[in-house]
């Protein structure tokens, strides 16, 4: 996460000058400003604070590669039951031979 990029975004979409944020939060605009060019990297309760002050939180996010990948999801809905089905039972077959050659069955 890129936290000055995170936080001058958050910072623009309130319409709060570094002032007014810093303000906001309890800190000193120098330490928005340093946080925003980059200088320093926040702590991650300061940069919760900033960001709850913007109207905005650290949230988790899953990063590309990782968690979940839906980008499947809706060609397999779009195919039948049946396909489905049989796709699955392929992909089983598959993993038993493969289990079969590393002598985990």
């Amino acid at each position: 996460m890129d936290a000055a990029r995170v936080l001058r975004q958050a910072r623009r979409r309130a319409g709060f000058t570094q002032r007014e944020l810093a303000a906001r939060a309890g800190v000193a605009q120098s330490v928005v400003g340093r946080i925003e060019t980059g200088a320093v990297i926040p702590r991650v309760d300061t940069l919760d604070r900033l960001l709850a002050a913007a109207g905005h939180g650290l949230e988790p996010v899953p990063r590309p590669g990782q968690g979940v990948d839906r980008t499947g999801y809706a060609e397999h809905l779009a195919r039948s039951p049946r396909e489905r089905v049989e796709e699955a039972a392929h992909d089983a077959r598959g993993l038993a031979r493969l289990l079969e050659r590393t002598g985990r069955t």
